[in-house]
């Protein structure tokens, strides 16, 4: 078993805890309808997921929703299609399975039970807050006051800790032969901390931290509200952070959808850069610092580090964070130009490479626009652990990864992969493309995304990396593609071209068929190319 899934956090609520954020953000705990049913989102501890999980999922799935499971951005796992009756079935399976925070008490079954009824009966704003309640009065019947007033706590605790389970890795942390540091142990020691301290319960659930290990194989370019990076110093490694940002890079090689650009309909990232270098060994009390910092200084209003950061300096937070650390912390004006010195690389998330243990490779591949079924997921189980170490990997570019893999049976892996449907090599098309759930899925989609994707794959140009939005919302993508096409009708796109300008870009035509769109999208990639 990995480091990531041996977190057991004990979960505490005291009298004083802040008030729950309300959400509308699908979460194990908050199933969030949509037209094709409810969503439960799964958050896995640096994207892990191991054989026995992966098959739980895609058990519950079948049994409890429509069957279709989906990866996410932010390297997690949906389950679509929850049907009306059955979430309280699913939260059980999904949490005896190890995949959410559990409270240390036995009134969880209860509480899970009652919290699936109030997400769908309630709404996803009321669930989580009407669950600690129900959950009280579920166990006052049992067990009299006391233990209810216990219970009201274990649930709350449990729901707010699925919530802030939000530190992103690399899915090559551990393996990658370039990466500087391991991520993995930080990692797990700062879910724990997010899951223990009560007054984390406050922050957002998008509030999320990345942690950079150096890798080639990361995704760097989603703005996180405390990014930390390992950098090479003269005597070790240190890690830099910065906040409401990504860490600064150079060049991208085969770095699908990324941008430095903020998608439309997400507010502006206030990007500070590197800020300052600390030892390994410092970070997770860095974190808990800044994250105290956001709570004791933000408004009631500003969820987000980008919020804070409009209303006081960088040296005036870390300033105030000060006063929860034991070593320096100031600003370093020699970090103004720091750069990660590694590029990343997207394409490594497909096929077939070397691991740091010689002798060893992942394999990873990648479900049409992220989505597979249960089937499916039972396959990459099987063969992670006929070949593998029993784990998956769940990235951002929404693929799976299989690590540990004997050098010699790559290829078994990879024919197995592509057998169960999974795109390998990034030469396919259809690993360019990233779409939302469009009209099928979403009320607010006005064209079937997924199904115009599947069109566009078919003769998209070599090279060209589409996203497909069905509103202006811009859910399934963080950053402006290179291209977008936003929909304005069934079957009707208007497609943008990114140039630098806020929003999607500059908007070369409107109400394109997806004919006329690859049209348009090969004649622009031959002037791309003849420039």
């Amino acid at each position: 078993m990995s480091v990531l899934n041996q977190v057991s956090p004990s979960f505490v609520l005291s009298d004083a805890a802040a008030t729950l954020r309300p959400s509308a953000c699908p979460g194990l705990l908050r199933i969030v309808a949509a037209r094709d049913g409810g969503i439960c989102r799964i958050k896995l501890p640096g994207g892990e997921l191991s054989a026995a999980q992966a098959r739980a999922i895609a058990d519950a799935s079948a049994r409890h929703a429509a069957g279709v499971i989906e990866l996410t951005n932010r390297a997690n796992v949906q389950v679509r299609g929850v049907k009306l009756g059955e979430e309280a079935a699913l939260i059980a399976a999904l949490i005896d399975a190890g995949l959410g925070p559990m409270p240390a008490n036995g009134v969880a079954s209860h509480a899970n039970t009652t919290a699936a009824e109030n997400a769908a009966d309630a709404g996803a704003a009321n669930a989580v807050n009407e669950w600690a309640s129900n959950a009280a009065d579920a166990a006052a019947q049992q067990a009299g006051i006391a233990d209810a007033l216990s219970a009201a706590a274990a649930a709350a605790a449990a729901a707010t800790a699925d919530d802030v389970r939000n530190v992103m890795i690399s899915p090559a942390a551990g393996h990658d032969p370039f990466a500087l540091f391991d991520t993995r142990p930080l990692c797990a020691e700062l879910l724990t901390m997010l899951q223990s301290e009560t007054r984390f319960a406050a922050l957002s659930p998008k509030f999320a931290l990345l942690l950079d290990g150096g890798e080639r194989l990361a995704r760097v370019d989603h703005p996180h509200d405390v990014w930390l990076a390992a950098s090479q110093e003269a005597d070790g490694v240190r890690f830099v952070f910065g906040l409401a940002g990504c860490p600064p890079a150079g060049a991208y090689a085969g770095a699908l959808m990324q941008s430095q650009s903020t998608a439309p309909g997400k507010p502006g990232v206030n990007d500070t850069g590197a800020v300052a270098a600390i030892l390994p060994s410092q970070v997770p009390a860095l974190v808990r610092a800044l994250l105290l910092t956001f709570l004791d200084l933000a408004d009631d209003d500003a969820t987000r580090m980008r919020h804070l950061l409009t209303a006081h300096s960088v040296d005036a937070v870390l300033h105030h964070a000060q006063q929860y650390l034991d070593f320096p912390l100031t600003q370093n004006a020699k970090l103004s130009n720091w750069h990660r010195a590694t590029p990343a690389d997207a394409n490594l998330r497909l096929g077939t490479h070397a691991q740091r243990v010689p002798g060893t490779s992942h394999v990873g591949g990648q479900p049409p626009l992220g989505r597979l079924d249960a089937d499916t997921l039972n396959g990459l189980a099987a063969l992670s652990q006929q070949h593998g170490n029993g784990t998956l990997h769940v990235t951002p570019w929404q693929s799976v990864l299989l690590t540990d893999i004997a050098t010699q049976a790559g290829p078994t892996v990879l024919t197995a992969m592509t057998t169960l449907g999974l795109a390998c090599d990034p030469a396919q098309a259809i690993t360019h493309l990233i779409a939302c759930a469009g009209s099928s899925g979403c009320a607010k989609g006005l064209a079937d995304t997924k199904t115009d994707a599947l069109r566009l794959a078919a003769r998209l140009p070599a090279g060209v990396d589409v996203h497909l939005s069905g509103c202006s919302r811009s859910c399934a993508a963080a950053h402006c593609a290179p291209y977008t096409l936003l929909a304005a009708a069934p079957g009707l796109y208007d497609l943008y071209r990114r140039d630098g300008r806020p929003g999607f870009g500059q908007c070369v035509a409107r109400q394109l068929t997806i004919g006329e769109t690859l049209d348009m999208l090969e004649r622009l990639a031959r002037s791309d190319t003849d420039a």
